[in-house]
This record gives structure tokens, sequence and C-alpha cells, in this order.
């Protein structure tokens, strides 16, 4: 009989062993699986922490760059003006087109007297001591209107800047194709500063061989 109890016993041990080692088997089953889900939805949480942050960098990033491209636009309409103003006044010279408020009364008296208009400066047959002035040095006077100025009698910076207003008349009405010249260009205002040796913008550029 006492056989048979410790049988008995025996077999309740083994049986209590094995599910002891079940229970801890499931368990470790169960409970691992769960912390690699809690692993992974935390990983999944950073990632989306740092896309989030990205986005907003980026974003910040997208507004700077369209506000300096929209200064760079207003900045650089101004200057394309200029430019266009730039270009288009040596287009005008070069055509010798003279605007409708030139026509005929060049000292503004009310008399239209054509070529015969203000009075005729003092002129030379050629240029003292053989060597002209470089009056391309003057704005509005190309290598055309200088040849026209050498036909007239005009060598000389000094002989330009003396002009009086009625003799400017006379030259505006007798530059053949190129009349009412001296006075948009103001010649004679250019031609005092060259005579005494200075300089303007304009003859620093034909100094330079930027013009002609």
């Amino acid at each position: 009989m006492f056989r048979e109890w410790g049988f008995l016993l025996t077999e309740i041990w083994v049986l209590l062993a094995l599910a002891a080692l079940i229970g801890l088997i499931a368990g470790w089953i169960i409970w691992g699986r769960r912390s690699e889900v809690n692993i992974d939805n935390g990983e999944a949480d950073r990632l989306r922490a740092d896309l989030d942050a990205c986005r907003a960098k980026h974003a910040d990033k997208d507004g700077e760059i369209a506000d300096l491209r929209a200064k760079l636009a207003a900045a650089s309409a101004p200057a394309a003006s200029a430019a266009v103003t730039e270009v288009a006044e040596p287009v005008v010279a070069d055509t010798g087109t003279r605007p409708e408020a030139l026509e005929g009364d060049y000292d503004g008296d009310g008399v239209v007297e054509g070529l015969a208009e203000g009075v005729k400066p003092e002129t030379l047959d050629a240029p003292r001591g053989g060597t002209a002035d470089d009056l391309k040095r003057i704005k509005g006077i190309g290598p055309k209107m200088e040849a026209l100025c050498n036909k007239l009698g005009f060598w000389h910076f000094d002989q330009i800047a003396k002009w009086t207003d009625a003799e400017v008349a006379w030259v505006d009405a007798n530059l053949e194709g190129f009349n009412g010249r001296v006075t948009r260009d103001n010649w004679v205002e250019q031609a005092a500063l060259l005579a005494a040796g200075g300089e303007t913008e304009f003859s620093q550029k034909v100094d330079k061989g930027n013009v002609y």
C-alpha cells in the first residue's frame, strides 16, 4: 500500500514539474512577444517624431527661400529698367533722331530760321599745331559726328566750351542729320570740363576703349 502511495506522489511531483515548465515556456513566449511589440512601437514613435521635425525644418527653409526670391525679383526690376534706358540712349545718338520740339527754332526765340538759326561760332581751317582733340570723348559725339564737326571747323574742346546760346543754336541747326544734338547732350558743359583737363564718366570709358 505504501508503495502505491509513493508511486502516486512521484507522479504528482512529475506532473507539477511539467506544468510549471509548460507555464514558464508559455509565459516567456507571451511576455517576450509583448516586449518585442513594445520595442517596435517605441521605435516607430521615435521615427515619426524625427520625420515631423524634418518636415518642419524644411517648411521653414522653403518659406525663407520664397521670401528671398520675392525680394530679389523686386530689386532686379529697377536695375533692368535702368539698363534698358542706358542702352537706348546710344541708339538714338547713332541714328541722329531728334525730337519734334527741336524742329527749326534751336535758340528758343520763337522764330524758325532753318540753317540761318543763331550765330555761327568762330571756326578753324585745321587743328592748332596739327593735332586735334579727341572730340569723341564728349558724350553724343561719335566718329561720324566728329568728322562732321571737323568739316564745320571745330577741332578742339575749348572751341566748343566757348559757344554762346546763339552759337549753340547755329551748330544745332547745321549738324546735317543730327540737328539739336549739342543742346540735347550738353556738349558745352562737357567740353568746358575736358578743356580744363578734367574728365567725365563717359570720357573715362572712351579712354579705356569701352565705347568705340
